[in-house]
Order: structure tokens, then sequence, then C-alpha cells
């Protein structure tokens, strides 16, 4: 798995929006939809945009004068690498010691049959 850089919270609000969308993404777009949670200047959108696609975590597409933005990195891939840096850095690598965090944490009965369906079924 190629290393994947970890984001800021307001870089990832920004990336979780342009995976919900179908490619490719205008900045009206994401600036509609961040209205919902937290509305943010145009140019503090434009910032974060441009850091994303200084990062690999997007590309820039000219249609007139309007800027469109396609993933380069899947939202998939992007857990996948956080997921492996999480338990790496918590539980130095070890399932097993997440999953006993998971349990002491109060999981409940039904999340514990759903994850062990999961890897019965090899989807984990």
């Amino acid at each position: 798995m190629k290393e994947i850089k970890r984001l800021p919270e307001s870089e990832l609000e920004i990336m979780q929006i342009i995976w919900k969308e179908t490619a490719p993404v205008s900045r009206k777009t994401i600036e509609e939809a961040l209205e919902k949670s937290h509305p943010l200047a145009p140019t503090t959108i434009l910032t974060l945009l441009t850091r994303l696609c200084d990062r690999g975590f997007l590309s820039l597409q000219k249609d007139g004068r309007t800027n469109l933005y396609i993933p380069l990195i899947s939202e998939r891939e992007y857990l996948a690498s956080e997921s492996r840096s999480f338990l790496d850095r918590l539980f130095g690598g070890s399932v097993a010691g997440f999953a006993t965090a998971l349990c002491d944490s109060g999981i409940g009965k039904e999340e514990l049959e759903e994850l062990r369906r999961l890897l019965e079924k090899g989807e984990l």
C-alpha cells in the first residue's frame, strides 16, 4: 500500500464531500455542502482545495472559468491507510490488542456478531 499522508480535519471534510459526489466536483458544490455544517469563505475553500491538489489528493480540471476537482485517492484507500496507521500507533500493529480494547469499550453484542459474520465471510 502506498503511503498516504494524514489530512487535517478541514481538508478531510472537503475530501469527504468530494468522495460523496460524482466527479468532477465544483467549488460551488463543496461550498453548498459546507453551508449545512459550517460555512467557509470561498477563499478558504479555494485554499484548502489548492492544498489538496498540492498534496496529491485531487487533480484540477478547467471547464471554462470553472475549476473542477477529481479525487486521486479513493475514500477506501484513505480509510485503509488511516486504519493501519491507527492500529500501528495505538496498538503496536496488534489486531488482538485492538479487539480487546474494542470489547472493553462497551461494544454491543450485535456489533460483535456483525464483526464475526464479516470475518467468517472473509470480507475483512
